[in-house]
């Protein structure tokens, strides 16, 4: 049976049988995964597996991150309790959410910012407020969401400092607009 995933390489794309993914996957035939994150530490590394002292479990996401040759991880910058609205092509944060998520190091590590590197993995981490991404020297600040102060909303919040070569871009305002598409 042909399921209705859609796997796209070097501009080609295909449908792939439910039975067939793992091999794809297992193989290196991904160019892009995006996942999730619980946490993200200085060096790139990524924990899904154990959050809090509850041990989850990583499920396939070592299969994905280890061979995918670009990885973008999603997810919000801090949890528990943060209210976040978005209008007139800004990003406000009316609450912080309680648990910080950008951490000195992570509890369990998941995904290795330093094996990504050494496979020339390239990583992205996206969060609603800021973008960074995985050089050899760590994690770089690249993006900031409009209407989002870098010190108070993000570099206060961080248990790290992130390397900074030139200011950040700012994130387009169409993202956080009312009527977004």
């Amino acid at each position: 049976m042909i399921s209705g995933k859609f796997i796209a390489r070097d501009q080609v794309a295909a449908l792939v049988a439910d039975g067939d993914t793992v091999g794809l996957i297992g193989g290196g035939g991904l160019d892009i995964a995006f996942l999730g994150f619980g946490e993200i530490d200085q060096t790139g590394n990524v924990n899904v597996s154990k959050l809090g002292g509850l041990t989850v479990g990583p499920g396939g996401f070592v299969d994905i991150a280890q061979t995918a040759r670009k990885m973008v991880f999603v997810g919000t910058f801090d949890a528990k309790g943060a209210k976040l609205s978005t209008g007139d092509g800004k990003l406000q944060i009316k609450t912080q959410g309680a648990v910080q998520k950008l951490v000195n190091d992570v509890e369990q590590i998941t995904f290795s910012g330093r094996q990504a590197l050494a496979q020339d993995q390239h990583g992205l981490y996206v969060t609603e407020r800021c973008v960074f991404e995985l050089k050899a020297d760590g994690l770089h600040l690249i993006e900031v969401a409009p209407g989002v102060d870098l010190d108070a909303d993000i570099l206060d919040r961080m248990a790290f400092r992130p390397i900074i070569d030139v200011p950040p871009a700012i994130m387009s305002p169409a993202h956080f607009t009312e009527n977004a598409k």
